[in-house]
């Protein structure tokens, strides 16, 4: 399967990394990593907000937006509005990496930008927690179904010491009922399929119900029209994360705009 292949190539890159640098000589840097502007405030706010994503590639798509800037890009972003930044760092499917992360917090400290910025990858390990943190992000995904209960709840809280929101990501109800002891602040409902990638928008209606209203949520995957943004503000979502309908766009930040505006 894609998500097996995904996550073997993540654990083959991240003891790599470790072994080059170890995880004590990479918290030597977190007391210089740049500031993380706090995410749930953003996303608390009325209406749907939006997650942009800087993203290069899919495994299902191939190539989305080969010349891809992330610096420029995160700023266009925020120009036009966005709640926060999600970069993909992942590299062997995706095409991402820690580098694209580092440039785009750069390049919204120089614009002036306080909009936080959300590490998206296949996290396995507290050393990417801190890789996170010393990048600039202010969040990390955590996805349950490549978690056991022990792990999950590990870097759940590996990441709240690390001065990082979690965003706990789900995507039926046996994982929504794995997470909901922790009392996260944060969940991400994912409509897309890991297992076999198809995309089902209704997963989050159908998962919204059981969320309590104190817990802030995302939908993931899928969103690409105002009609849609729509039915997220019927359904009490509080925050679309919107990648391939951003980076595929002649206009990506004039669609962030649009899509932006049909939530309010």
């Amino acid at each position: 399967m894609i998500l097996d292949d995904l996550v073997a190539a993540t654990r083959a890159a991240v003891e790599g990394r470790m072994r080059a640098r170890p995880e004590a000589t990479l918290r030597d840097r977190l007391a210089d990593a740049p500031s993380a502007p706090p995410l749930l405030p953003r996303l608390r706010a009325p209406g749907v907000g939006v997650i942009a994503e800087v993203k290069r590639a899919s495994p299902s798509r191939g190539i989305l937006n080969a010349d891809l800037d992330p610096a420029a890009l995160a700023a266009a972003y925020a120009r036009a509005g966005a709640d926060a930044i999600s970069v993909l760092t992942e590299e062997s499917r995706f095409r991402g990496s820690l580098i694209d992360l580092q440039g785009a917090r750069r390049a919204l400290d120089a614009a002036g930008y306080e909009t936080p910025v959300l590490r998206k990858d296949f996290c396995l390990s507290r050393y990417q927690l801190v890789e996170a943190r010393v990048a600039g992000a202010s969040a990390a995904l955590l996805i349950t179904a490549i978690l056991d209960d022990r792990a999950l709840e590990a870097l759940y809280r590996d990441a709240l010491d690390l001065g990082l929101t979690p965003l706990i990501e789900v995507h039926d109800a046996a994982e929504l009922r794995r997470v909901l002891p922790l009392r996260p602040p944060l969940i991400g409902i994912n409509n897309r399929d890991l297992g076999n990638f198809s995309v089902d928008v209704g997963v989050t209606r159908r998962l919204r119900a059981f969320i309590p209203p104190e817990i802030t949520v995302v939908a993931e995957s899928g969103i690409r029209t105002p009609e849609q943004m729509a039915e997220l503000a019927r359904w009490g979502v509080d925050a679309a994360l919107i990648g391939e309908a951003l980076v595929t766009a002649l206009d990506p930040a004039a669609r962030l705009a649009e899509l932006r505006e049909a939530g309010r």
